[in-house]
Protein backbone atom coordinates (compact mmCIF):
# COMPACT_ATOMS: atom_id res chain seq x y z
CA UNK A 1 0.00 0.00 0.00
CA UNK A 2 1.56 3.30 -0.88
CA UNK A 3 0.90 5.71 2.26
CA UNK A 4 1.03 8.54 -0.18
CA UNK A 5 -2.31 7.77 -1.61
CA UNK A 6 -3.82 7.55 2.05
CA UNK A 7 -6.69 10.37 2.69
CA UNK A 8 -6.88 9.96 6.80
CA UNK A 9 -3.87 11.02 8.53
CA UNK A 10 -4.52 9.00 10.98
CA UNK A 11 -3.31 6.29 8.35
CA UNK A 12 -0.19 7.67 6.54
CA UNK A 13 0.82 9.66 9.47
CA UNK A 14 0.51 7.73 12.56
CA UNK A 15 -0.96 4.30 12.00
CA UNK A 16 1.44 3.27 8.99
CA UNK A 17 4.07 4.57 10.56
CA UNK A 18 4.19 3.19 13.63
CA UNK A 19 5.41 -0.69 14.23
CA UNK A 20 4.07 -0.76 17.50
CA UNK A 21 0.46 0.10 17.01
CA UNK A 22 0.25 -2.13 14.11
CA UNK A 23 1.58 -4.95 16.37
CA UNK A 24 -0.84 -4.35 18.91
CA UNK A 25 -4.26 -2.88 17.41
CA UNK A 26 -4.05 -5.00 13.44
CA UNK A 27 -6.03 -7.60 14.89
CA UNK A 28 -8.65 -6.04 16.00
CA UNK A 29 -9.00 -2.29 14.09
CA UNK A 30 -8.11 -3.05 10.95
CA UNK A 31 -10.69 -4.07 7.68
CA UNK A 32 -8.82 -7.66 8.08
CA UNK A 33 -9.84 -7.43 11.60
CA UNK A 34 -13.48 -6.59 10.48
CA UNK A 35 -13.53 -9.63 8.13
CA UNK A 36 -11.55 -12.46 9.99
CA UNK A 37 -13.88 -11.90 13.13
CA UNK A 38 -17.02 -11.50 11.55
CA UNK A 39 -16.34 -15.19 9.87
CA UNK A 40 -15.20 -15.80 13.55
CA UNK A 41 -18.67 -15.44 14.40
CA UNK A 42 -20.08 -17.38 11.77
CA UNK A 43 -17.46 -20.26 12.56
CA UNK A 44 -19.14 -20.39 16.34
CA UNK A 45 -22.48 -19.98 14.97
CA UNK A 46 -21.99 -24.06 13.05
CA UNK A 47 -19.84 -24.86 16.05
CA UNK A 48 -22.99 -24.83 18.24
CA UNK A 49 -25.26 -26.31 15.82
CA UNK A 50 -22.71 -29.12 15.46
CA UNK A 51 -22.52 -29.51 19.38
CA UNK A 52 -26.81 -29.49 19.05
CA UNK A 53 -26.93 -32.01 16.44
CA UNK A 54 -28.53 -29.88 13.80
CA UNK A 55 -24.99 -30.55 11.57
CA UNK A 56 -22.09 -32.98 11.71
CA UNK A 57 -18.93 -32.03 13.95
CA UNK A 58 -16.91 -32.43 10.34
CA UNK A 59 -18.87 -29.75 8.87
CA UNK A 60 -18.26 -27.71 12.01
CA UNK A 61 -14.49 -28.01 11.16
CA UNK A 62 -14.26 -27.32 7.72
CA UNK A 63 -16.50 -23.85 8.39
CA UNK A 64 -13.90 -23.33 11.48
CA UNK A 65 -11.13 -23.61 8.74
CA UNK A 66 -12.08 -21.70 5.86
CA UNK A 67 -13.25 -18.66 8.16
CA UNK A 68 -9.62 -18.88 9.77
CA UNK A 69 -8.01 -18.54 6.28
CA UNK A 70 -10.94 -15.94 4.79
CA UNK A 71 -9.13 -13.46 2.61
CA UNK A 72 -10.57 -10.16 2.74
CA UNK A 73 -9.62 -8.96 -0.58
CA UNK A 74 -12.03 -11.85 -1.78
CA UNK A 75 -14.52 -10.83 0.24
CA UNK A 76 -14.27 -7.31 -0.96
CA UNK A 77 -14.43 -8.41 -4.35
CA UNK A 78 -17.29 -10.06 -3.94
CA UNK A 79 -18.94 -7.37 -2.24
CA UNK A 80 -18.06 -5.18 -5.14
CA UNK A 81 -20.14 -7.62 -6.87
CA UNK A 82 -23.64 -7.74 -4.93
CA UNK A 83 -23.37 -4.48 -2.64
CA UNK A 84 -23.28 -6.38 0.75
CA UNK A 85 -20.97 -7.00 3.16
CA UNK A 86 -22.26 -9.64 5.22
CA UNK A 87 -23.72 -11.66 2.11
CA UNK A 88 -20.30 -10.74 0.44
CA UNK A 89 -18.77 -12.82 3.19
CA UNK A 90 -21.11 -16.09 3.39
CA UNK A 91 -20.99 -16.30 -0.48
CA UNK A 92 -17.09 -16.41 0.32
CA UNK A 93 -16.71 -18.85 3.15
CA UNK A 94 -19.00 -21.00 0.87
CA UNK A 95 -16.90 -21.21 -1.47
CA UNK A 96 -13.90 -22.84 0.20
CA UNK A 97 -16.26 -25.53 2.25
CA UNK A 98 -18.48 -28.55 0.47
CA UNK A 99 -21.99 -28.82 -0.22
CA UNK A 100 -22.68 -30.31 2.52
CA UNK A 101 -21.31 -27.26 5.13
CA UNK A 102 -22.78 -24.69 2.52
CA UNK A 103 -26.30 -24.49 4.34
CA UNK A 104 -25.23 -24.29 8.07
CA UNK A 105 -23.14 -20.75 7.24
CA UNK A 106 -25.34 -17.74 8.46
CA UNK A 107 -28.42 -20.44 9.27
CA UNK A 108 -30.96 -18.36 10.78
CA UNK A 109 -28.42 -15.29 11.36
CA UNK A 110 -28.95 -12.02 10.16
CA UNK A 111 -26.66 -9.30 9.01
CA UNK A 112 -26.23 -7.74 12.40
CA UNK A 113 -26.44 -10.70 14.40
CA UNK A 114 -22.83 -10.92 13.05
CA UNK A 115 -21.41 -7.37 13.02
CA UNK A 116 -22.68 -6.03 16.21
CA UNK A 117 -21.47 -9.73 17.89
CA UNK A 118 -18.17 -9.03 15.92
CA UNK A 119 -17.41 -5.58 16.91
CA UNK A 120 -17.70 -6.45 20.92
CA UNK A 121 -15.71 -9.45 20.39
CA UNK A 122 -13.37 -6.99 18.64
CA UNK A 123 -13.80 -3.98 21.08
CA UNK A 124 -13.41 -6.04 24.42
CA UNK A 125 -10.25 -7.79 23.11
CA UNK A 126 -8.69 -4.67 22.08
CA UNK A 127 -9.21 -3.35 25.29
CA UNK A 128 -7.60 -6.19 27.04
CA UNK A 129 -4.83 -7.06 24.92
CA UNK A 130 -3.53 -3.52 23.60
CA UNK A 131 -5.20 -0.67 25.69
CA UNK A 132 -5.32 -1.25 29.10
CA UNK A 133 -1.92 -2.90 28.69
CA UNK A 134 -0.83 0.22 27.66
CA UNK A 135 -2.60 2.96 30.16
CA UNK A 136 -1.44 0.81 32.93
CA UNK A 137 2.22 1.30 31.72
CA UNK A 138 1.87 4.80 31.48
CA UNK A 139 0.02 5.08 35.00
CA UNK A 140 3.13 2.77 36.10
CA UNK A 141 5.36 5.75 34.81
CA UNK A 142 3.12 8.31 36.21
CA UNK A 143 3.10 6.46 39.65
CA UNK A 144 6.78 6.11 39.73
CA UNK A 145 7.44 10.12 39.00
CA UNK A 146 5.07 10.92 41.49
CA UNK A 147 7.12 8.97 43.92
CA UNK A 148 10.24 10.54 43.08
CA UNK A 149 8.98 13.61 43.21
CA UNK A 150 6.91 13.60 46.04
CA UNK A 151 8.92 16.27 47.97
CA UNK A 152 10.19 18.61 45.12
CA UNK A 153 8.07 22.26 46.24
CA UNK A 154 6.60 23.25 43.86
CA UNK A 155 4.55 26.77 43.68
CA UNK A 156 0.34 25.44 42.99
CA UNK A 157 -1.59 27.43 40.26
CA UNK A 158 -5.07 28.53 40.00
CA UNK A 159 -6.30 30.80 37.78
CA UNK A 160 -3.10 30.60 36.21
CA UNK A 161 -1.89 32.58 39.29
CA UNK A 162 0.43 31.32 42.16
CA UNK A 163 -1.93 29.72 45.30
CA UNK A 164 -0.19 27.41 47.59
CA UNK A 165 3.16 25.48 47.68
CA UNK A 166 2.81 22.11 46.67
CA UNK A 167 4.91 19.61 45.57
CA UNK A 168 5.55 18.08 42.36
CA UNK A 169 4.34 14.98 42.63
CA UNK A 170 1.57 15.99 44.37
CA UNK A 171 0.97 17.41 40.89
CA UNK A 172 1.08 14.02 39.26
CA UNK A 173 -0.85 12.66 41.32
CA UNK A 174 -3.88 13.84 40.54
CA UNK A 175 -3.34 12.20 37.19
CA UNK A 176 -2.61 8.86 38.70
CA UNK A 177 -5.69 9.04 40.51
CA UNK A 178 -7.99 10.14 36.91
CA UNK A 179 -6.00 7.82 34.84
CA UNK A 180 -6.54 5.20 37.26
CA UNK A 181 -10.17 5.72 37.31
CA UNK A 182 -10.64 5.92 33.46
CA UNK A 183 -8.25 2.14 33.61
CA UNK A 184 -10.73 0.55 35.66
CA UNK A 185 -13.90 2.19 33.95
CA UNK A 186 -12.79 1.19 30.62
CA UNK A 187 -12.17 -2.23 31.83
CA UNK A 188 -15.11 -2.56 33.29
CA UNK A 189 -17.25 -1.12 30.05
CA UNK A 190 -14.99 -2.91 27.76
CA UNK A 191 -16.25 -6.36 29.68
CA UNK A 192 -19.93 -5.18 29.36
CA UNK A 193 -19.90 -4.88 25.67
CA UNK A 194 -22.65 -7.59 24.29
CA UNK A 195 -23.29 -9.83 21.34
CA UNK A 196 -26.67 -10.69 19.77
CA UNK A 197 -28.00 -13.76 18.02
CA UNK A 198 -31.67 -13.16 17.77
CA UNK A 199 -32.27 -12.37 14.06
CA UNK A 200 -33.98 -9.95 11.61
CA UNK A 201 -36.14 -8.23 14.43
CA UNK A 202 -34.64 -9.22 18.06
CA UNK A 203 -37.18 -11.72 18.48
CA UNK A 204 -35.75 -15.28 17.47
CA UNK A 205 -38.37 -15.85 14.07
CA UNK A 206 -35.86 -17.29 12.03
CA UNK A 207 -33.89 -19.13 15.07
CA UNK A 208 -37.20 -20.68 16.80
CA UNK A 209 -38.02 -22.89 13.84
CA UNK A 210 -35.04 -24.94 14.21
CA UNK A 211 -34.16 -24.06 18.11
CA UNK A 212 -36.44 -25.08 21.00
CA UNK A 213 -34.71 -22.49 23.51
CA UNK A 214 -33.50 -20.03 21.02
CA UNK A 215 -32.16 -17.57 24.25
CA UNK A 216 -30.43 -20.42 25.92
CA UNK A 217 -28.82 -21.59 22.04
CA UNK A 218 -27.93 -17.17 21.80
CA UNK A 219 -26.20 -17.82 25.21
CA UNK A 220 -24.01 -20.93 24.12
CA UNK A 221 -23.28 -18.97 21.23
CA UNK A 222 -21.95 -16.14 22.45
CA UNK A 223 -20.11 -17.73 25.14
CA UNK A 224 -18.23 -19.59 22.52
CA UNK A 225 -16.64 -15.48 21.75
CA UNK A 226 -16.51 -14.84 25.82
CA UNK A 227 -19.24 -12.48 25.21
CA UNK A 228 -22.73 -12.27 26.71
CA UNK A 229 -25.83 -11.18 25.18
CA UNK A 230 -27.50 -7.75 25.03
CA UNK A 231 -30.81 -8.26 27.80
CA UNK A 232 -32.88 -6.78 24.59
CA UNK A 233 -32.05 -6.41 21.18
CA UNK A 234 -33.72 -5.42 18.00
CA UNK A 235 -32.12 -6.15 14.47
CA UNK A 236 -28.92 -4.29 16.56
CA UNK A 237 -27.73 -4.73 20.22
CA UNK A 238 -28.55 -1.87 22.63
CA UNK A 239 -26.44 1.18 21.94
CA UNK A 240 -25.52 1.93 25.56
CA UNK A 241 -23.23 -0.55 25.19
CA UNK A 242 -20.73 0.88 23.10
CA UNK A 243 -21.50 4.09 23.85
CA UNK A 244 -19.99 3.37 27.17
CA UNK A 245 -16.81 2.27 26.35
CA UNK A 246 -16.12 4.88 23.73
CA UNK A 247 -17.09 7.22 26.22
CA UNK A 248 -14.64 5.26 28.88
CA UNK A 249 -11.87 5.99 26.06
CA UNK A 250 -12.53 9.67 25.23
CA UNK A 251 -12.67 10.28 29.11
CA UNK A 252 -9.16 8.60 29.46
CA UNK A 253 -8.27 10.57 26.49
CA UNK A 254 -9.48 14.12 28.18
CA UNK A 255 -6.89 12.70 31.16
CA UNK A 256 -4.00 12.51 28.60
CA UNK A 257 -4.92 16.05 27.22
CA UNK A 258 -5.16 17.80 30.59
CA UNK A 259 -1.72 16.46 31.58
CA UNK A 260 -0.12 16.95 28.34
CA UNK A 261 -1.48 20.87 28.55
CA UNK A 262 -0.42 21.19 32.15
CA UNK A 263 3.19 19.98 30.79
CA UNK A 264 3.28 21.76 27.53
CA UNK A 265 2.49 25.34 30.16
CA UNK A 266 5.14 24.04 33.10
CA UNK A 267 7.23 24.24 29.96
CA UNK A 268 6.91 27.96 29.11
CA UNK A 269 10.07 29.98 28.57
CA UNK A 270 9.07 32.28 31.64
CA UNK A 271 8.38 28.66 33.86
CA UNK A 272 10.62 26.20 32.66
CA UNK A 273 10.08 23.36 35.50
CA UNK A 274 9.96 20.65 33.22
CA UNK A 275 11.19 19.81 29.73
CA UNK A 276 10.56 17.29 27.05
CA UNK A 277 14.11 15.24 26.82
CA UNK A 278 15.10 16.30 22.91
CA UNK A 279 17.29 14.01 20.52
CA UNK A 280 20.39 15.21 19.44
CA UNK A 281 19.70 16.03 16.09
CA UNK A 282 16.04 17.14 16.98
CA UNK A 283 14.96 20.55 15.63
CA UNK A 284 12.35 22.66 17.03
CA UNK A 285 11.82 25.37 14.49
CA UNK A 286 11.90 25.90 11.09
CA UNK A 287 13.39 29.27 11.62
CA UNK A 288 14.06 29.75 15.20
CA UNK A 289 17.13 27.08 15.45
CA UNK A 290 17.13 27.71 19.77
CA UNK A 291 13.47 26.80 20.10
CA UNK A 292 12.16 23.45 21.81
CA UNK A 293 9.30 23.56 21.50
CA UNK A 294 6.63 20.79 23.82
CA UNK A 295 5.28 19.26 20.66
CA UNK A 296 4.77 16.29 22.04
CA UNK A 297 2.60 17.40 24.43
CA UNK A 298 0.99 19.82 22.09
CA UNK A 299 -0.03 16.53 19.85
CA UNK A 300 -1.65 15.23 22.58
CA UNK A 301 -3.72 17.60 22.87
CA UNK A 302 -4.48 18.07 19.37
CA UNK A 303 -5.40 14.26 18.78
CA UNK A 304 -7.72 14.89 21.41
CA UNK A 305 -9.24 17.59 20.09
CA UNK A 306 -9.84 15.17 17.08
CA UNK A 307 -11.05 12.65 18.27
CA UNK A 308 -13.37 14.02 21.75
CA UNK A 309 -15.86 15.50 19.62
CA UNK A 310 -17.02 12.30 17.99
CA UNK A 311 -18.80 11.21 21.36
CA UNK A 312 -20.92 12.96 19.69
CA UNK A 313 -21.68 11.12 16.97
CA UNK A 314 -22.04 8.20 19.04
CA UNK A 315 -24.57 9.43 21.21
CA UNK A 316 -26.40 10.22 17.67
CA UNK A 317 -26.17 6.39 17.20
CA UNK A 318 -28.15 5.48 19.74
CA UNK A 319 -30.85 6.89 17.77
CA UNK A 320 -32.17 3.86 15.39
CA UNK A 321 -35.79 3.84 13.78
CA UNK A 322 -38.49 0.96 15.40
CA UNK A 323 -36.26 -2.21 14.81
CA UNK A 324 -33.62 -0.84 12.83
CA UNK A 325 -32.38 1.68 10.22
CA UNK A 326 -28.93 2.30 8.85
CA UNK A 327 -28.59 5.63 10.35
CA UNK A 328 -25.63 4.22 12.14
CA UNK A 329 -23.75 2.10 9.64
CA UNK A 330 -21.28 4.46 8.39
CA UNK A 331 -20.84 6.37 10.92
CA UNK A 332 -20.10 3.00 13.67
CA UNK A 333 -17.49 2.27 10.80
CA UNK A 334 -15.25 5.16 12.14
CA UNK A 335 -15.28 3.92 15.51
CA UNK A 336 -11.61 2.19 15.63
CA UNK A 337 -9.98 5.07 14.50
CA UNK A 338 -10.88 6.34 18.02
CA UNK A 339 -9.12 3.47 19.71
CA UNK A 340 -5.48 3.87 17.48
CA UNK A 341 -5.96 7.86 18.07
CA UNK A 342 -6.04 6.91 22.10
CA UNK A 343 -3.83 4.48 21.33
CA UNK A 344 -1.30 6.53 19.82
CA UNK A 345 -1.20 9.45 22.41
CA UNK A 346 -1.15 6.94 25.18
CA UNK A 347 2.18 5.57 23.37
CA UNK A 348 3.30 8.77 23.18
CA UNK A 349 2.45 9.94 26.73
CA UNK A 350 4.33 7.27 27.96
CA UNK A 351 7.39 7.76 25.97
CA UNK A 352 7.85 11.71 26.95
CA UNK A 353 6.96 11.02 30.64
CA UNK A 354 9.19 8.30 31.11
CA UNK A 355 11.81 10.78 30.44
CA UNK A 356 11.13 14.04 31.25
CA UNK A 357 13.23 16.46 32.67
CA UNK A 358 12.60 18.09 35.85
CA UNK A 359 14.31 21.37 37.21
CA UNK A 360 13.72 21.00 41.20
CA UNK A 361 15.77 24.35 41.17
CA UNK A 362 13.94 26.43 39.02
CA UNK A 363 10.57 25.46 40.86
CA UNK A 364 12.00 27.37 43.77
CA UNK A 365 12.59 30.19 42.33
CA UNK A 366 9.13 30.25 41.04
CA UNK A 367 7.83 29.74 44.19
CA UNK A 368 9.86 32.61 45.55
CA UNK A 369 8.52 34.98 43.32
CA UNK A 370 5.59 34.90 45.70
CA UNK A 371 6.34 33.50 48.60
CA UNK A 372 6.03 37.04 50.53
CA UNK A 373 2.41 36.36 49.46
CA UNK A 374 1.33 33.08 50.15
CA UNK A 375 1.49 33.36 54.05
CA UNK A 376 -2.02 35.06 53.75
CA UNK A 377 -4.32 32.17 53.72
CA UNK A 378 -2.41 30.24 56.84
CA UNK A 379 -2.29 33.90 58.19
CA UNK A 380 -6.32 34.32 57.72
CA UNK A 381 -6.78 31.24 59.31
CA UNK A 382 -4.71 31.04 62.38
CA UNK A 383 -6.04 34.89 63.23
CA UNK A 384 -9.20 33.75 62.50
CA UNK A 385 -8.36 31.17 64.92
CA UNK A 386 -7.89 32.99 67.59
CA UNK A 387 -10.77 35.54 67.61
CA UNK A 388 -9.80 38.12 65.10
CA UNK A 389 -13.21 39.58 64.00
CA UNK A 390 -12.82 40.01 60.51
CA UNK A 391 -9.49 38.10 59.96
CA UNK A 392 -9.90 37.93 56.06
CA UNK A 393 -10.22 41.42 55.46
CA UNK A 394 -7.15 42.72 57.83
CA UNK A 395 -4.83 40.11 55.44
CA UNK A 396 -6.14 41.36 52.66
CA UNK A 397 -5.46 45.14 53.49
CA UNK A 398 -1.61 43.78 54.72
CA UNK A 399 -1.28 41.69 51.15
CA UNK A 400 -2.24 45.57 49.48
CA UNK A 401 0.21 46.92 51.34
CA UNK A 402 3.00 44.47 50.87
CA UNK A 403 2.41 44.81 47.15
CA UNK A 404 2.73 48.33 47.14
CA UNK A 405 5.51 48.95 49.32
CA UNK A 406 7.61 45.81 48.13
CA UNK A 407 8.03 44.71 51.93
CA UNK A 408 7.09 41.30 52.65
CA UNK A 409 3.64 40.09 54.27
CA UNK A 410 5.72 38.73 56.83
CA UNK A 411 7.39 42.19 58.05
CA UNK A 412 4.21 44.10 58.09
CA UNK A 413 2.18 41.59 60.33
CA UNK A 414 4.94 41.94 62.86
CA UNK A 415 4.70 45.14 62.61
CA UNK A 416 0.93 45.25 63.22
CA UNK A 417 0.30 46.50 66.86
CA UNK A 418 -3.47 45.50 66.27
CA UNK A 419 -2.56 41.85 65.28
CA UNK A 420 0.29 41.41 67.99
CA UNK A 421 -2.62 40.11 70.54
CA UNK A 422 -3.46 37.10 68.14
CA UNK A 423 0.26 36.36 67.04
CA UNK A 424 1.22 35.75 70.51
CA UNK A 425 -0.97 33.33 70.33
CA UNK A 426 0.50 30.85 67.57
CA UNK A 427 2.61 28.56 68.16
CA UNK A 428 6.00 28.06 67.63
CA UNK A 429 5.17 25.72 64.39
CA UNK A 430 2.55 28.07 62.88
CA UNK A 431 5.48 31.34 63.61
CA UNK A 432 7.69 29.10 61.02
CA UNK A 433 4.99 28.55 58.91
CA UNK A 434 4.67 32.42 58.52
CA UNK A 435 8.11 33.00 58.79
CA UNK A 436 9.30 30.38 55.83
CA UNK A 437 5.72 29.63 53.71
CA UNK A 438 7.26 27.39 51.78
CA UNK A 439 6.69 25.08 54.52
CA UNK A 440 3.07 25.02 54.04
CA UNK A 441 2.06 22.38 52.00
CA UNK A 442 -0.03 20.74 54.28
CA UNK A 443 -0.15 16.95 53.46
CA UNK A 444 0.88 16.86 50.03
CA UNK A 445 3.85 15.01 49.63
CA UNK A 446 2.50 12.27 52.09
CA UNK A 447 -1.11 12.32 49.61
CA UNK A 448 1.08 11.92 46.71
CA UNK A 449 2.62 8.76 48.08
CA UNK A 450 -1.10 7.27 49.16
CA UNK A 451 -3.03 7.98 46.08
CA UNK A 452 0.25 6.41 44.09
CA UNK A 453 -0.01 3.32 46.54
CA UNK A 454 -3.76 3.10 46.93
CA UNK A 455 -4.18 2.77 42.98
CA UNK A 456 -0.72 0.03 42.39
CA UNK A 457 -2.38 -1.60 44.80
CA UNK A 458 -5.96 -1.54 42.80
CA UNK A 459 -4.72 -2.01 39.54
CA UNK A 460 -1.86 -4.54 40.42
CA UNK A 461 1.42 -2.44 39.81
CA UNK A 462 4.66 -2.03 41.67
Amino acid sequence: MNIFECVSPLDFRYYLQSDELQELLGDYVTERARVRSEAMVEAATVRVLARRGICSEQVAEEVARAAQEIDPAEVAEEEGRIHHNIRALVNTIKQHVSDEAKPYIHFALTSFDVIDTATAWRFKQAAHNAILPTLLRLEQTLIELARREADVLQIGRTHGQHAEPITFGFAIAEYVSRLGGRIEAIRSAADNLRGKISGAVGAYNAISLMIDDPEQFERELLAELDLEPSPYSTQIVEAEFVADFIHALISAFGVLANLADDMRHLQRTEISEVAEAFEAEQVGSSTMPHKRNPWNFENIKSMWKQFMPRMVTVYADQISEHQRDLSNSASQRFLPEIIVGLMNSALRMNRIMSRLVTDEERMRENLAITEGMIAAEPLYILLAAHGHPDAHEAVRKLTLEAQRSGRSLGELVVEDEELAPYLEQFTQEHRAILAEPARYTGIAAAKARGVCDLWAERLGLG
